[in-house]
């Protein structure tokens, strides 16, 4: 398929940069469409429909870590057999990778309903915020098929060096999404549930526009035969899936309990860290994208058997994040304010002021720790692409730890912007475990060839 790119050739660098160039466009779609829907829902539905989506956001970021991790795993495996250039068993991992996130997507979404009011008491969220959180969220679980089924077709895609059709994707879906954002909220007055259901919708547009590029390549497309039940390629898959997706759940675990701790702090405070907390995905857009980058290049080369090409590879990663980070650092911490201010309306202006300081002061601490996000991103990736999911898994643990520690320990002084240094601890923890890991790995990779 021509939009396919091997990656076992060519400058590290350059290869790269290209493979993860239209990502970065991909994400700002997507995250262009977070920014507006929090707007709309901010101005829209009033600061009180902000604050209850803020009180549930990593709830809906553990639905979609597990969607992304389990679907992260699988491609690892379709990365290589691709590096490898064995067709048969590339159309399995595709095959096999659909069958195991069918039943993952079925599974999460009965037990995520059945437990939500759990979820809520866990959160405490105020009662005043409980019927739209309740609302909102049981419309996205309701949804969460169509969330794994665009990361899974977007993941294979990936893993084969496809990164146009997933931005392809993501553009349309986040128009979609904020056309019916709009329509929803402004004309038909439904309020927070319309938000919900554009989005749910749209997901199931980016979906199916992935799954026809899948349907059209010969090398991806696959037959009965290819997702015949088989434990041993079942457990391939999940073993390289599971610890990813133990991963995400774990960090959203800490964000939740972070967030307990948040929602003990008032509207104001709620509503100023939920607007911040929406801008995230605008930090760690070139992150996600050079993420997937390495982790589509290494499990290629990995596959091809080409450790020296791993290891020039991560460095051209570790150079290119390091520079773009600082980049988006500097646009956040001059231009910061007025975007945090988008999110927040309310019909007193001390409220508004009081939301508005503390967001850009949480904007502000992000910005300026944010190469030691994108480092984690690199180290993180390159280990899943040589298929040392567990390393990320245990980077999640640490995650979890500090983000969770520090929070509790400031949360029990009642120094609220203290909290922000929570996020902070939690990176560059988890940053140090990672790099560590990855030299110990690729100096035994280089060394196993040398033999």
């Amino acid at each position: 398929m021509a939009q396919n790119q091997n990656m076992t050739e060519g400058k590290p660098t350059r290869l790269l940069f290209l493979f993860a160039l239209p990502l970065m466009f991909g994400n700002v779609f997507q995250q262009l469409y977070t920014v507006v829907d929090t707007a709309i829902i901010g101005r829209g539905v009033g600061m009180d429909a902000l604050a209850a989506l803020g009180a549930v956001d990593w709830l809906n970021w553990m639905l979609l870590g597990i969607a992304q991790g389990f679907t992260q795993g699988f491609s690892v495996r379709i990365s290589q057999k691709y590096g490898e250039g064995e067709k048969e068993g590339l159309k399995r991992a595709v095959g096999m990778s659909a069958r195991l996130s069918a039943f993952i997507a079925l599974f999460c979404t009965a037990l995520c309903q059945a437990c939500l009011p759990l979820f809520l008491l866990f959160l405490r969220v105020p009662e005043e915020l409980k019927g739209t959180a309740l609302l909102y969220t049981r419309i996205l679980f309701l949804g969460f098929p169509a969330v794994v089924f665009f990361n899974y077709c977007s993941s294979v895609l990936r893993a084969v060096g496809d990164g146009r059709t997933p931005l392809k994707a993501m553009a349309v879906s986040s128009i979609t999404n904020i056309a019916l954002d709009m329509l929803t909220v402004f004309v038909l007055g439904w309020g927070i549930a319309g938000a919900a259901a554009a989005t749910v919708f749209s997901q199931c547009l980016s979906g199916f526009l992935c799954a026809l590029q899948i349907r059209k390549s010969k090398e991806l497309r696959f037959g009965k035969e290819h997702i015949k039940a088989d434990a041993a390629s079942g457990k391939r898959m999940l073993r390289l899936g599971t610890p990813v997706a133990l991963k995400n759940i774990i960090i959203s675990v800490g964000g939740m309990t972070v967030q307990t701790i948040v929602n003990g702090f008032g509207m104001s405070f709620i509503a100023g860290f939920t607007a911040t907390n929406k801008l995230y995905g605008l930090l760690e857009i070139a992150a996600i994208s050079y993420g997937y980058a390495v982790t589509t290049y290494v499990g290629q080369n990995y596959g091809a058997s080409k450790p020296e090409r791993v290891k020039s590879g991560v460095r051209s990663a570790v150079f290119l994040s390091a520079a773009t980070s600082l980049a988006i650092a500097a646009i956040m911490i001059l231009f910061g304010r007025p975007i945090t201010m988008l999110f927040i309306s309310s019909e007193s202006p001390l409220l508004a002021a009081k939301a508005g300081n503390i967001a850009y002061q949480y904007l502000f601490t992000m910005s300026a720790f944010l190469p030691v996000l994108y480092l984690l991103y690199v180290y993180q990736s390159a280990l899943q692409g040589m298929g040392h999911t567990v390393v990320s898994m245990v980077s999640g643990i640490i995650e979890f730890v500090l983000r969770v520690g520090v929070a509790a320990a400031i949360g029990a002084t009642g120094y609220e912007t203290g909290i922000f240094g929570a996020e902070i601890a939690a990176w560059s923890g988890a940053a140090l475990y990672l790099a560590a890991a990855y030299y110990k790995n690729v100096k035994k990779l280089l060394g196993n060839k040398d033999r």
